[in-house]
């Protein structure tokens, strides 16, 4: 009774986790969709839903460096603090360029300012340490 709805479970797990690296993957490209986050949003769907995409996911040479930094230290680059920083400015100026209503900006700013407080007291990394590149263990 109970394996068909693990099943299930597995194979929504692995979609959500799917639909997070697509957006994940937009992000990379478009300067206001964060990447990371979603990121490491797939890791924790891929965790619950299959190994193999899982493993993928953090061995990947450009998506896995990011979420082992974060599994393995809680942190994020630096230069991945100067492209949010660069991206939340952004996010800031335009509605200001085009002339959002103010209560958007009202919105708008305390949330932002929270993010770049939270991005800003993250560590960069371990102190004396390569951050966390090295390959995880295949278990499958």
């Amino acid at each position: 009774m109970r394996a068909p709805y693990l099943c299930r479970m597995r194979v929504i797990w692995t979609v959500f986790g799917w639909g997070a690296v697509g957006l994940g993957a937009i992000g990379a490209f478009l300067p206001l969709l964060p990447t990371v986050p979603f990121l490491l949003l797939a890791a924790f769907c891929f965790a619950r839903g299959s190994d193999r995409f899982h493993h993928w996911l953090l061995t990947h040479p450009r998506f896995g460096p990011p979420i082992r930094d974060w599994q393995a230290h809680r942190a994020i680059r630096p230069r991945a603090k100067v492209m949010a920083m660069v991206a939340i400015a952004g996010s800031i100026a335009l509605p200001v360029m085009i002339g959002v209503p103010d209560w958007v900006l009202i919105v708008q700013v305390p949330i932002l300012a929270c993010v770049t407080i939270f991005i800003l007291t993250r560590p960069s990394g371990p102190q004396g340490l390569p951050q966390a590149t090295e390959t995880p263990a295949k278990d499958l």
